[in-house]
């Protein structure tokens, strides 16, 4: 059975007006999960898109970090199909072992994220993924991350990026943006 088109897939994908707060809608990706073929399908679309932008001549993707949490969904499953290592990037407080922690703002106050220090070697082509980008400080912040800790950002994936919010914006300077949906 084939990969079901972008289309059908972002057909699942639902709306929530006035959550978590008034005057916010909030897109959902939870139902394409529910829906082992569109999952699959999606992790199928995002693999063939790395692959062709990233493993060509030669090169290969040697690091697929997933951010906390929604990026653990996609990312395990993305580095599998990849051959490459996975490595999550957690809210401060989660890791065990030597970390390296960042500081970041969001629109509503700080937060911190963490890697562990052995888990990315200096040098290695890292793709960041999480499930949107909004204005885009949590997408930032890994990227630094990743930087922080030797890699090298070659690019961050979401599913869904929210463009009136312009995080892009602020991710760019760390690392190109893919999205597959785009509002």
């Amino acid at each position: 059975m084939g990969d079901l088109p972008l289309l059908e897939i972002e057909s699942l994908l639902s709306q929530h007006p006035d959550f978590p707060k008034p005057g916010i809608l909030f897109r959902d990706v939870f139902p394409v999960l529910r829906n082992p073929q569109a999952f699959k399908s999606l992790i199928n679309h995002i693999v063939r898109h790395i692959r062709e932008q990233h493993c060509q001549d030669g090169n290969q993707v040697d690091v697929i970090v997933g951010l906390d949490s929604r990026g653990f969904l996609f990312g395990p499953l993305i580095a599998l199909e990849l051959g490459a290592a996975f490595v999550p990037i957690r809210k401060k407080g989660k890791l065990p072992g030597e970390i390296t922690s960042l500081a970041y703002s969001l629109e509503y106050g700080t937060a911190e994220f963490e890697v562990q220090n052995a888990s990315i070697s200096a040098g290695q082509r890292v793709v960041v993924v999480d499930d949107l980008l909004a204005t885009g400080g949590t997408m930032s912040a890994g990227c630094q991350l990743v930087k922080s800790a030797g890699g090298v950002p070659i690019e961050a994936i979401v599913i869904i990026e929210l463009l009136d919010l312009k995080g892009a914006d602020k991710v760019t300077p760390h690392s190109p943006v893919f999205s597959l949906f785009k509002y």
